[in-house]
This record gives structure tokens, sequence and C-alpha cells, in this order.
């Protein structure tokens, strides 16, 4: 060890070669432990100071090896050579790098009763006189923290006053930043609610530094703040409360002061968004919704100020704001105060407010779908006005505000096509590239949901679509082929004429190898499987072989994005091609599994480089300037490949899709890919989990393709299988935390359940009952915001709409399996599911909950007697709902429960032919909601027709058919006609005139089934043996088509 200093201050040098010597020779020592005595030596008497630093650098590093083994005389020498170095080196990195040794040691000292006087001597320094006592006493607090915070639990009230002390420090502004990051250190170990309300108490003081900097122009310091308030957001304990209206206005206080950084305000900005998503209830709570819309709207029109692509500008951050407080807070909130500053400003002056009022209506259009739907005449008349704006900004804006109502908005914005297609292609001539690009998206978007309503426009879309195709431009054309997609999708057998134009351009796309040419050679191949589907498999088959070639050569490129565009391209194969897929399976399975097991490159960025890494980067990288370092391993970062994550995806939907389309092809494949969905069942990331939930069930199904059923049990190939799905799928239901993928679940267990005999899944009905009840209590994991600061009524919060409607379709799907035996399982569910058809939450719900029972009501029948009293007054009164949805769904059910319930039904039927009386008149003006009022009255006749006025009542009935819409009902409606035919009840046979046409028209339609078809069939031939001479006449009077399909059903008798 004699050699000690020497090779330290060779380790300095600027030699390289002397350095590695030095390096070397110091790690040859650092295996006995006596390097830590000599380190000490050197700490304490080195004349050098950075000498000094190194040798507390280097200890920091080898210390925990070795400190076990030392004995007692030898640790305490160490501990008091360090603490005098931390207080009495005149050197402040010195004094650092000896403290983060303390922080090493005291991680293992403390905990074992080894160092009791370490606690006091900082409590003592914190008091100190000295700033640099009051500092490092902060720093080591914090860094004790973060690795032995629960041995620290007992002195928390300490700490805390100590922590306030350093925020309140007027004397040094190093204290107060030490103070900061001290207080964000303890943020995890807070659990107790007397431990929550002492650190309420550090808000004030933290506010008050950050202000304090902020006007001193210390602005750093106050983004340390708002980086604690981030942890504070997340953390699961309630650590704001009632401090955060004034985190809040701090943050928009910071959020409107143009005069700070960018990077100050944008922080600000965060804090918001954190809150927005996190802590919804509480935003409510305390009114503080619309005080940040006035706040965030303005910063929309403030102009791109960055100095880089790599800052985010405050515009953008504040439109991130709106699109999560759309998504996350009850919309009535959130809609009206945007709404009013769109039409405040759309015609302000300053071109930078125009394009703010329209780019927040397409900002919050995803979240607030609902609620914009019923103001979609008023807003898009706002947007395609400002389409047509003297200025690019507002134009590019009003174009990216429709491509989001095109996606958000459906399908009432598809009603406006008229309105809206000549406007957009208007603005494809827009002399600006960036506003072309935008009204190709928006064309994109708007064409994906259109059907025959794009025919009178295919024409000119197409010419102007392939002229931009063959630009230079490769934004332009990416754009473009979107575009083509979605109006081949649209046009289906009407876009043949292109086909061959189309595909010969993609085809020059799809042999490029050049680097700056692959994504749009990705998309290109996307496409050709977009329009293979639209325009049918036997124009495209015999082309694909060239494309299928080309897709798979592209993956020697080594490209995610054209691997991933190339998954969807084999997807869209598998569905154009079926079996005829098979001699491709050996090529394409191994691609997608390929991508499946690629390692996604999340990078964990560790604390800790190792000795070689300090010693290579000299002071610089030995410095101990950062306090943050410790010897154990903490993750500073993760970064993901997130082109990886959509390849993984993508690879693992044509999986799925592989199977379902081949399925005996498909068996030799089955096992290695149950091993890759198992595991991606459980990835991190979401896109990949719900592909993953979707795949399972195609494979399941290709299983039962492969081995059927036989005499009502399942194969044991389809066991295997099913076991393996259904156990994903409940872990799913209990753990996901995506609200996307839950949904998947939801309505794959309801398709995997009608598909197997009750046996199979007999097992997993009692856990999968569990776990509807927790949905609909909304307790499962993926419902929960992580808000307990707030107290909010549940019913001013909003679910999604999706999730909630595919685990209500859980109800009647056990039910339909089961039968009466669901009964006592509904019992259980019943109460939490009628909390959503209390008259104080939005008719979606209230109608979800109704059609449910109703659906139950189907398949137990009689058990459903005990809950009529309570569910058909609220049917009863959502007959009158002013949505259309709510009053069909209301109609079928009380026909249900008139169906099923017996005596107890009976009692309402004179208020349900009231009620259903103003839907059988013009009042009524949709169809479906006739349909199904005609349903509940057929129910309500083959239940109990003696209860039932027929002489008033069947006139009504008859008059609004035959069904225009709903031809489910079909069976109900014509079969308790026909019924009251065979019975040749008197009511009935007066109608026989009228009845005759409706019978014609009804099986010369194609969406009837033919069991209906053939009991009219017998209907009509009861009627021709009785009334030969009358029904003669009517007969003779159908139009050729519908006397020629209702003879041919007579003949069938």
């Amino acid at each position: 060890m004699d050699q000690l200093e020497f090779l330290l201050l060779q380790f300095l040098v600027p030699d390289n070669a002397a350095r590695k010597a030095a390096e070397e020779q110091i790690r040859k020592l650092s295996k006995d432990s006596q390097i830590v005595p000599a380190l000490l030596h050197h700490i304490r008497t080195a004349q050098a100071p950075n000498v000094r630093q190194l040798a507390a650098v280097l200890l920091r590093k080898k210390v925990t090896g070795h400190w076990m083994r030392l004995p007692a005389e030898a640790k305490n020498s160490a501990k008091s050579i360090l603490l005098e170095s931390v207080t009495a080196d005149p050197v402040q990195p010195v004094r650092r790098a000896s403290a983060n040794v303390v922080s090493v040691i005291a991680k293992h000292a403390v905990p074992a009763g080894e160092w009791p006087e370490l606690l006091p001597f900082l409590f003592q320094c914190s008091k100190s006189a000295q700033e640099d006592h009051r500092e490092v006493a902060l720093i080591l607090f914090s860094s004790l923290t973060e690795t032995i915070g629960d041995v620290l639990r007992p002195h928390f009230s300490t700490l805390q006053s100590v922590f306030v002390a350093g925020l309140n420090d007027q004397q040094s502004t190093r204290v107060r930043v030490a103070a900061l990051k001290a207080v964000g250190a303890l943020v995890g170990y807070i659990q107790t609610e007397e431990e929550v309300i002492m650190f309420r108490e550090l808000i004030a003081p933290i506010l008050n530094v950050s202000r304090s900097c902020l006007e001193s122009g210390d602005e750093d310091v106050a983004i340390l703040a708002f980086e604690i308030f981030d942890e504070l957001v997340e953390s699961p304990a309630p650590l704001l409360g009632p401090t955060i209206p004034v985190i809040v206005q701090f943050a928009l206080e910071v959020c409107s002061n143009k005069s700070l950084e960018s990077n100050t305000r944008y922080q600000a900005i965060q804090i918001v968004s954190w809150l927005a998503k996190y802590k919804p209830k509480t935003l409510v709570k305390h009114k503080l919704v619309t005080p940040i819309l006035t706040v965030m709207c303005p910063i929309l029109a403030e102009p791109d100020a960055r100095h880089s692509e790599d800052e985010v500008s405050s515009d953008r951050a504040a439109a991130e704001v709106l699109d999560t407080m759309a998504m996350s807070l009850p919309k009535k909130h959130v809609f009206p105060p945007i709404l009013q500053f769109a039409v405040n400003n759309f015609q302000n002056p300053d071109p930078n407010w125009r394009e703010a009022a329209v780019m927040s209506l397409g900002v919050i259009s995803e979240g607030c779908y609902e609620v914009m739907k019923s103001k979609l005449v008023g807003v898009l008349t706002l947007v395609l006005e400002a389409l047509k704006d003297s200025e690019q900004l507002v134009r590019g804006a009003a174009s990216f505000a429709l491509g989001q109502f095109a996606e958000h908005l459906q399908p009432e914005i598809v009603e406006h096509y008229e309105r809206v297609l000549p406007c957009i292609f208007t603005v494809l001539s827009d002399p600006v590239p960036e506003v072309q690009e935008k009204a190709y998206y928006a064309l994109a978007a708007f064409c994906e949901n259109l059907k025959e309503e794009i025919l009178p426009y295919l024409g000119q879309l197409m010419e102007r679509l392939l002229e931009a195709l063959q630009s230079h431009r490769r934004d332009l054309q990416e754009t473009c082929m979107s575009a083509i997609g979605s109006a081949a999708a649209a046009a289906e057998s009407s876009f043949i004429p292109y086909t061959e134009r189309v595909l010969q351009i993609l085809q020059n796309f799809m042999i490029s190898t050049k680097d700056e040419d692959l994504p749009v050679r990705a998309r290109a191949t996307e496409l050709v499987g977009i329009v293979g589907l639209a325009v049918g498999k036997g124009v495209i088959e015999p082309v694909l072989p060239n494309f299928i070639e080309a897709a798979i050569a592209g993956f020697a490129l080594d490209f995610s994005e054209l691997r991933e565009y190339s998954h969807g391209f084999f997807s869209n194969v598998a569905e154009i091609l079926e079996e005829g897929l098979v001699p491709y399976l050996p090529r394409l399975v191994p691609l997608a599994l390929a991508s499946c097991n690629l390692d996604d490159g999340t990078a964990l960025d560790f604390d800790d480089s190792g000795d070689e890494a300090d010693m290579a980067n000299g002071l610089g990288g030995l410095s101990s300037d950062d306090e943050d370092e410790s010897d154990n391993k903490r993750v500073r970062n993760i970064s993901v490949r997130t082109g990886v994550l959509d390849e993984k995806a993508a690879a693992t939907q044509a999986l799925g899709l592989f199977a379902l389309h081949t399925k005996k092809a498909f068996m030799p494949y089955m096992e290695d890919c149950l091993k890759v969905l198992k595991k991606h069942a459980g990835y991190f990331h979401e896109d990949v989990r719900l592909q993953a939930m979707i795949a399972l069930q195609h494979l399941l199904t290709a299983t039962q393709a492969t081995f059927p059923t036989q005499n009502n049990h399942i194969s044991p190939e389809t066991k295997h299988v099913l076991d393996t799905v259904m156990d994903i799928y409940l872990r799913a239901l209990n753990e996901d935390d995506d609200k996307d993928t839950v949904s998947q679940v939801c309505s794959s267990i309801v398709d995997v359940i009608k598909s197997v005999p009750l046996e199979a899944v007999q097992q997993y009905i009692v856990k999968l009952s569990e776990a509807t009840l927790m949905l609909l209590r909304q307790e499962a994991v993926c419902q929960q915001t992580g808000d307990t600061d707030g107290e909010g009524d549940d019913d001013d919060l909003e679910h999604d709409d999706i999730l909630m409607d595919a685990a209500t379709d859980l109800l009647p799907a056990m039910a339909s399996c089961m039968g009466g035996s669901f009964e006592p399982i509904f019992r259980q569910l019943f109460e939490p599911l009628m909390k959503f058809a209390t008259h104080s939450r939005p008719p979606n719900d209230r109608t979800m909950a109704v059609a449910c029972v109703a659906e139950v009501a189907k398949e137990i029948r009689q058990e459903i007697t005990p809950y009529i009293d309570t569910v058909m007054p609220i049917a009863l009164k959502e007959l009158s709902s002013p949505e259309p949805t709510n009053r069909r769904n209301a109609a079928y059910c009380v026909g249900e429960l008139c169906l099923h319930g017996g005596e107890t039904a009976k009692l309402y039927y004179m208020s349900i032919l009231t009620a259903l009386h103003p839907l059988f008149t013009d009042r009524e003006t949709d169809n479906g909601v006739r349909d199904n009022a005609a349903g509940a009255v057929a129910r309500m006749i083959k239940a109990n027709a003696q209860a039932i006025p027929l002489s008033q009542v069947l006139p009504a009935l008859v008059g609004v058919l035959p069904l225009k819409e709903d031809i489910e009902e079909s069976e109900s409606v014509y079969g308790s006609l026909c019924g009251l035919i065979f019975a040749s009840h008197p009511d009935i046979l007066q109608l026989i005139p009228q009845l005759v046409p409706i019978f014609a028209q009804t099986v010369a339609s194609e969406e009837v089934k033919p069991e209906v078809k053939s009991l009219i069939g017998q209907a009509v031939n009861q009627l021709c043996l009785a009334y030969r001479e009358q029904m003669q006449g009517l007969l003779s009077a159908l139009p050729p088509h519908e006397a020629s399909a209702l003879g041919a059903v007579m003949g069938q008798h």
C-alpha cells in the first residue's frame, strides 16, 4: 500500500499509458481489505485536493466489499476520518465525495446499530452556522433516505423540521437546493396518515423556495420543485391533498409567465397535465378545471419559439394538457369552456388565436367525442370556415382538426360528407406543403369510414391521390397511401378500375432498398394488402405472389418499420387467401416469431458505470458532485425502441390471423405460438398485450375447427388451448391496467363462452363472475386513477364506455351457457349493475344497464321475475328518453320482462302499452325504435294475449310493419302474428288485407331467417284454406317478385 499515493497521482496525469498502468495496480490492491485504511489515510493527509477526492471516490467503490471484514477499531477510525472530512475539508468536491462514502457505509452500519452517533451528528450539522455543514447534512439525509428510508422512519418528524429549516434558509441557495432534493428522496417512504400530514407541511416552503428562485433567476431550482411535485402526483399515498389548489395556482403562474425559460414553463405545464391524469377527482372537487383551461387555451395561441427540434413548445405542451383533461375529466366541465374559447377567437384578428381556436377543438375531440357529436353542426361549421382562412397556420390547424373529427366523431361525421369532402379537395391544392399534408391526413381519416358515399367523388379523389403519390415528397407519399387505402376500403369493388395502376406504382416502391425510401416502401407494402381486401380475392390473387416475395425480401433490409408493415400485409393476405396461405406458412410463421422474440431494446441506465469508466474519464468521471451516486445500482432511466414494440404487435396479430384462416395447417406451429403469446400477454406495453389477447382467441378458434366438439365434449387439444387462454384472460381481468386490453379480453371471453359447452368453462365461472363484479364496481386495476387525494362523487366521473359495454356483455354470455342456474350469480351482480341505471347517470350508462338486464332475462327466463319490480319502472321511464338507443333498449327490455315475468310482469301491461304508444306514431322518427316497440308488443301477446286489448293494439302494430331496421325482431313479431292466425283470433283476421303484403315483403327480404319465412308460409296457407277467394285477390295484387317469394315458402308446406 506504500505506493498508493504515487498510483493516485499517476492516475491523474494526462498520459494514458501511465493511467492504465496505475489503474491496473489499483485494481490489484483493491482486493486487499487494507485498501480501506490506506485510502482513508490519503483522504485525510494528501496535499492535493484532487488526490483526496479521488481517494474518496475509489473508497466509495470499494468499501462495501471489505466493510464487514474490518475490525471494529478500523471501522471506528473510518467513520471518524470521514465525518472530519465531510465537515472540515476546505474543498467542496472533497467534502461531497466523502459524504458519498458516509452514505455507502451508513447503508450497512446504521441498520446494524454500528453508527449510533451519525444521525445526532447530522442533526447538529444541519443547525450549524456554516453553510457547508448545513448543506452536507441535507445531502447525507437525502442519500440516507434513499438507501435506508425505513430505518429512518422513527426520525421522520425530526427530518421534517430539518427540511423545513433548509427550505427556509435565507442565507444559502445551496442549502435550499439540498433541502429540495432531500424532500424528493423522502416521498417514496411516506405511508401513514401521520406521515402524510407531516409531509404536506413541506409543500408551502417548497413553493416559497420556488417563487424566490424564480424571482432571482434561479429557474433550475424551481424545476427541481416541479420534479418533486411530479413524484408527489404519482405517489399512491395522498400526499398532496388540500395543497393541490396552491400547487395548481403556482403552476399556472409559471405557465403564463412568458419571461421564463421555455423548459421552466414546460415543467409547470407538465404538472398540470399529470394532475389531470392522476388526480381528476381532486381538480373537479376544488373547481380547478375552468381556471386551468383559462390559462391553457391562450398558451395555445403562442407562436412556436423553439430554438431546436428537441425543445417542446409551450403551445404543444398546452395542447397535451387539453387532450389529457378531455380524456380524464368529466366532459361537462371540459367541453363548454373550450367551445366558448373557440367561438370567441375563431375570427380573432391575430391568426395565432384563430389557429388556437380551431386546434383546441381538434385536440379534445377524442376525449369529448360524445358531447361533441351533439354539437357537431356548429363545430364543423367553424372548422370548415377555418379551412378557407388566409393564413396557412389556421388552414393547417383546421385540416388537423377535421382529421381528428373524422377519427373520433364517428359515425355522425360521415353524414356531413357532402359538406366536408369538397372543402378538403380545395385544400389539397394549398400552396403550402405542410397544409397540403394535413389536408391529405384529413382526407384519409374521413374516407376510412365512408362506404358508398365515396363513389361520386372517387374519380376526382383518385386523380388527386395518384398525382400526389408520384411526387417526390416522401411525407406526402406516405399520407397519400393512407388516403388511397381508406378510399379502397370504402369503395370496395368500385375501386377495381384503379387497382392495376395503383399496384404498378406500389411495385416500384417495394423494390427500393435505399434507407431514405424504406418508410415509403413500408407503407406501400401495407397498402397492397388493403387494396387486395377491398377488391377481393378474384382480382388480387393472380398478382399477389410477386408482392409476397417482395415483402419477404424486405426482411433482409433490417428496418423495423418495414417488418412491422410487412406483418400487417401478411395479415391481410391471410384474410384474402385463407387456405391459400398454407404454402407460405413455413416462411411467414418463422418471420413473425422472430419479430416477436426480438430484443425490444429496453435500456436500463444504471447509476454505476464501474471503476474502469470512472478511471478512464479522469476526475470528470470520478467527480462526486452528483450526490445521487451510490454503490447500489439504481435505475436512472428506461428507454424503449418503440419501433420494435410496433413490430412485435404487428407480428403477434399476424400469428393470430394465420391460425384463424389456415386452421388445421397451422397446428404444427401451435405450441411455439402459444409460448410466445403467453409471454406477450404479460408484456409491459399494452399494444403488444392487446394483440396477444386477440391472437389467443384465434388460436383457440383454429384448434376447435381442427378438433371439433363431439357429443358435447371438447377435444383434449381444445381443452389444452382453452385452459391456457382462459387462465391468461382471467389474470388480465384482475391485473391488467390497460382498459383497451381488458375490454378486448371481455369481448373474447364472451365469444369463447358461446363457442364451447358449459362443462368446458364451468370451472372458470366463479372467478369470471368475481372479476365481473370488480369491473361493475369500477374497482378493477384498469379502472383505478390513483386519485386518493380526491373524494368526489363517483357519479361525476365518467368511465370508459367501451370497457363497461364489454364488461356488461359478460353477464348475458354467462347466462347463455348456464340458463336459470346463472340467477344466484346475477343476484350478486345486480345491485352494482343497476347503479348505472340511476337518473343521475348519463344516457349511455342507463341504456347499457337496461340492455344487459334484457339480455340476461332472455337467457334465464322466469328466473328474472324477482328483478322485475326494480327494472320495469326504469325501463318504462327510458321509453321516453330523447336518445333513440335508450328507447330501443327499453322497448326490448320491457318485452323480455313481459315474456318471462308471468303474473309479476302482467301488472305493468297497461303502463307499458301507454308508454309504448308514442313509439307507434309519427312522433317517432327512428325505425329501429319502432321495430323494437313492435317486438315488445309481440312478446306481450305471446306471453299473455288475454291481458291485451288486441282490437286496439293490433292495428297499431301492423301499421309499423314490415320491420325496417332491426330485422332480428322478425321471429318475435311475425311469430306472434302467425300464432294469432293459427288460433283464428278474430282481431287478427280483420287485418288480413294489410298483413298479406307485409308477409310478402318480409319473405322477399334476404335478411329474414328461413324459419321465419317458413312460419309465414304456413300461416298464409292456413288463410288460403279458410278464405280462398279473398286471399286469391290479395295474392294476385302483389308485385311479381314478392308473389313469387311468398309462393315459394307456401309451397314448402
